[in-house]
């Protein structure tokens, strides 16, 4: 039987792909529309490649041919397309349809659970001189949900903007850690951030849609997250559950800090009257 999920096809051979295979994957990854609707003399020719190379690349991935790959992708296609104007323009995308890709990308978060890497990650974040924070446009939703939820909980809590990268970022090192998170279509600021924060040592847990994110190339721990389309715009429910349970796990393993800096901001937000007096 051939495998039901392109990406993750790629990312269980993605050591043994040559120079050329990997071309092919990233285009397959970046252009799904070019996989589903082109020939393999169309793939071929945009990657640069030969269709014998094409061929067995295919082959690599588990897929009798390339009609059995190309079939898949046509499939996968009606959950996940690569730009909103092709979404809209294929007019694949019904309410019902959106609920059931939320509903289907927010299983395999049991797999990132069940996986450690929360819990493996958030005694560091608690430790770290500074967390750095940086998204793209998809994830930027979650950004905001670990500043806020990591900005109360703990100091030096940093959500970078594009015009001051270089102004913040000029005193981070290696005591610090970065949490970015970005999925295809990949902002170049993200890998701006994430070569900064590489050249000054400081370690990168990269939240992504897989190892042929650009942003895989500097992660110190990758985090995969699956994120589905919702009429023509990919959702930010995936990478916003994961934020949630990120700093909720943050705040269980430094509890005591956590319990003393909320007591203060609670006092700070009764002195400064911040909130509606509930009726």
């Amino acid at each position: 039987m051939p495998p039901a999920n392109i990406s993750e096809a790629i990312a269980e051979v993605s050591d043994r792909l040559t120079p050329a295979e990997r071309r092919i994957a990233e285009a397959v990854v970046a252009e799904p529309t070019l996989l589903a609707f082109g020939t393999v003399s169309d793939l071929a020719e945009h990657v640069g490649t030969s269709r014998p190379s094409i061929v067995r690349f295919a082959s690599k991935l588990g897929f009798a041919g390339y009609p059995e790959l190309q079939d898949t992708a046509r499939d996968g296609l009606s959950q996940r397309l690569s730009r909103p104007a092709d979404r809209v323009r294929g007019d694949r995308a019904t309410n019902t349809s959106g609920l059931e890709a939320l509903t289907g990308s927010l299983a395999p978060l049991h797999d990132v659970l069940d996986s450690g890497v929360i819990s493996a990650i958030a005694p560091r974040i608690a430790r770290a001189g500074e967390v750095w924070i940086a998204t793209g446009e998809t994830s930027k939703a979650s950004a905001h949900v670990m500043r806020s939820g990591l900005g109360i909980i703990r100091s030096g809590v940093h959500l970078l903007k594009e015009q001051s990268i270089g102004r913040e970022l000029a005193g981070a090192g290696p005591r610090d850690i970065a949490l970015i998170s970005d999925f295809a279509r990949y902002r170049r600021t993200s890998l701006v951030v994430a070569r900064a924060l590489n050249a000054s040592a400081v370690p990168i847990i990269a939240i992504t849609d897989g190892p042929l994110s650009p942003l895989a190339a500097f992660a110190d721990t990758l985090v995969e997250l699956s994120i589905p389309a919702v009429g023509p715009f990919d959702s930010s429910v995936p990478s916003v559950a994961f934020a949630e349970l990120l700093v909720a796990e943050v705040a269980r393993v430094d509890r005591a800090n956590v319990q003393r800096r909320i007591d203060r901001t609670e006092e700070l937000w009764a002195a400064t009257d911040t909130f509606v007096d509930e009726p």
